[in-house]
C-alpha cells in the first residue's frame, strides 16, 4: 500500500491527523484538503514541510494564526 499518514506540526511536534491519506491538494484558499482511502475529507490550514516517502509520513507545518 502506498498511503501515508499525515502529521500536523504545531509547537515543533508532529500530531497524527489522519491515515491512508492518498491525496493532498493544496486549495486556493491555503489549505490543504487530505483524502483518504475511506473517502474521509480533511482540510488543514497549513502547508506541506516535508514528505518520508519510504516511512509513508506527511508533515504539515501549521499556517500561522490558524485554529
Amino acid at each position: 500500500m502506498c498511503e501515508a499518514s499525515a502529521y500536523l506540526i504545531t509547537d515543533g511536534e508532529p500530531e497524527l491527523i489522519m491515515e491512508a491519506v492518498d491525496v493532498a491538494i493544496p486549495t486556493e484558499e491555503g489549505e490543504l484538503k487530505l483524502i483518504n482511502i475511506f473517502g474521509e475529507q480533511r482540510f488543514i490550514k497549513g502547508a506541506i514541510e516535508s514528505l518520508s516517502l519510504v516511512d509513508h509520513k506527511i508533515f504539515i507545518r501549521e499556517a500561522a494564526g490558524a485554529v
